[in-house]
């Protein structure tokens, strides 16, 4: 079994790694999680052993290869895709731990040059991600290191992570991605084009000020209700942002 780890927040990666190690897991990964991975005296493959060409691009290309996306992909109950597989020397990922660059801190910076803010936004990163949920049946996909523990669990069960954590694992990938690109989307709505100059502008000030091209809500269930408009039709109470009702507060 072999799982890709490249996170940015590397909060409990070592432990999980380890974990991963102990249950026979072979371990590829990418740049800083690499280098944090063998700091840790874990074995791990560089990803540059698996596609044979070298990061390059300050980091932009990586993991954007078929023998990284063709192992994530790869239907194991399909027969040409696992002749693809022997064909192609494509090795197949089983697990898929990801988080992002951090766009939204980048973003909170407003004196963050526009092209340092550009290069926040993760490329390779939505792709291995949206990859593994889209093959989910077949790969894991983790996007937050508190369910690293709860992966763990899954793996060390006599019958493996059962199809409904997978899907959850899935959901939570999407809806991880959706927030990422809903944050970009936003941010660059506060961006201004001075075509005289060709300078790309920040202007926080502008863009609080402004109404947004495209209103991107982001609302959390506080909880369900006992119906919606009508008694045979299903409700719930949804609050802006993640904490949604705080009851020892009174108020969201």
């Amino acid at each position: 079994m072999r799982a890709l780890l490249s996170v940015s927040d590397k909060t409990g990666l070592v432990p999980f790694a380890s974990g991963l190690v102990r249950l026979g897991w072979e371990l590829v990964s990418t740049g800083g999680t690499a280098t944090a991975l063998a700091a840790a005296g874990l074995p791990v493959i560089g990803i540059s052993e698996v596609t044979g060409f070298p990061e390059m691009m300050d980091g932009r290309v990586k993991t954007l290869h078929p023998k990284v996306h063709g192992g994530i992909l790869a239907r194991r109950h399909i027969e040409d895709d696992r002749a693809s597989m022997t064909t192609h020397g494509i090795v197949g990922i089983d697990l898929v731990a990801v988080n992002l660059y951090p766009f939204a801190a980048a973003a909170a910076r407003p004196n963050l040059a526009f092209a340092d803010l550009i290069e926040e936004i993760d490329i390779g990163g939505p792709s291995l991600v949206r990859a593994a949920a889209k093959n989910f049946p077949d790969v894991l996909v983790v996007v937050d290191p508190s369910d690293y523990p709860l992966v763990l669990e899954a793996l060390q069960a006599p019958e493996g992570p059962t199809s409904g954590l997978r899907f959850e694992l899935a959901r939570r990938a999407f809806t991880h991605t959706a927030a990422y690109d809903r944050t970009i989307a936003t941010t660059l709505d506060g961006v201004r084009v001075d075509d005289v100059t060709h300078k790309f502008l920040r202007d926080p000030v502008a863009a609080a000020a402004a109404l947004p091209t495209v209103w991107h809500p982001s609302l959390t269930k506080v909880k369900d209700l006992r119906y919606g408009e009508n008694p045979h039709q299903l409700g719930a109470w949804y609050a802006e942002g993640e904490r949604g009702f705080d009851w020892s507060e009174g108020g969201i």
